[in-house]
């Protein structure tokens, strides 16, 4: 079976359509799902705009502040309280993950105690997310471009924390445009740990752009292969067209529907 795709929706420009028309055009390509960042105030709302044009929500962040985040135990009480109230606000909306971060490196921390403050964190909320549910999707992000100081850059270091939470529903989301930047070797990294990985998401490389072959990655054999090893998740395609939105949109599906 093809993998299963969602829209990053808050990464498009916003200045081209209105929400219903976006939605609309990404439920007419055959897209089944959405994503969002952080979770507003209306999030009710926006849920029931995408349920009307047959879209699921499927991953919003849980937490608040991206890198001030897990590794630090000062933070721990309030990420748990913020966890609770968004896997229950998943829970009741469908939605299937949450976004979790590392946070930036301290000064003076060791990695492991990062990865043990990290993991500390998240085991907090696993009992809860479990009960209801509902993935911690830990996110892998890139340090050298985009997020200066971000720990949990390399897939080694996530998994080493999924590994000490020992949870079925604590997982990494795997950003193979961030992963390429880091590391490479994208393919068989997610498929030898695919059972550690909750959410994927998409960008050409460099740039953060759309799917096409002004970018170094493979999506449709990245895709096949995830395919072929089972993947259920989500393949969540998270860049910024350069042109048309609705074309770069249709032409990402058609690409990674293998």
């Amino acid at each position: 079976m093809p993998v299963k795709q969602s829209v990053c929706v808050p990464i498009l420009p916003h200045d081209t359509m209105s929400q219903d028309q976006l939605f609309a055009e990404i439920a007419g390509i055959g897209y089944p799902a959405i994503e969002i960042w952080g979770r507003g105030d209306d999030f009710i709302g926006f849920c029931e705009a995408a349920a009307s044009h047959g879209l699921r929500v499927v991953s919003f962040s849980g937490h608040n502040s991206l890198p001030d985040g897990l590794n630090n135990v000062a933070n721990h009480d309030r990420i748990a309280d913020e966890l609770r109230e968004s896997i229950d606000i998943a829970a009741a909306n469908g939605v299937d993950g949450l976004i979790c971060f590392s946070g930036n490196r301290i000064p003076g921390m060791s990695e492991q105690e990062a990865i043990s403050n990290t993991a500390a964190g998240l085991r907090r909320a696993a009992p809860h997310a479990e009960t209801r549910g509902v993935n911690l999707n830990l996110e892998l992000l890139n340090s050298k471009v985009n997020h200066a100081g971000y720990q949990c850059d390399r897939s080694a270091w996530g998994l080493e924390v999924v590994q000490q939470v020992d949870s079925p529903n604590v997982r990494l989301l795997y950003d193979i445009y961030h992963m390429q930047i880091m590391e490479g070797d994208v393919i068989r990294t997610m498929v030898e740990n695919l059972d550690a990985i909750g959410h994927i998401h998409t960008a050409g490389n460099p740039g953060r752009n759309e799917l096409d072959d002004n970018q170094e990655l493979n999506y449709r054999g990245i895709c096949r292969a995830l395919s072929s090893a089972g993947y259920v998740g989500y393949v969540g395609h998270e860049f910024l067209p350069r042109g048309d939105v609705v074309d770069a949109l249709r032409q990402a599906f058609e690409l990674c529907n293998v």
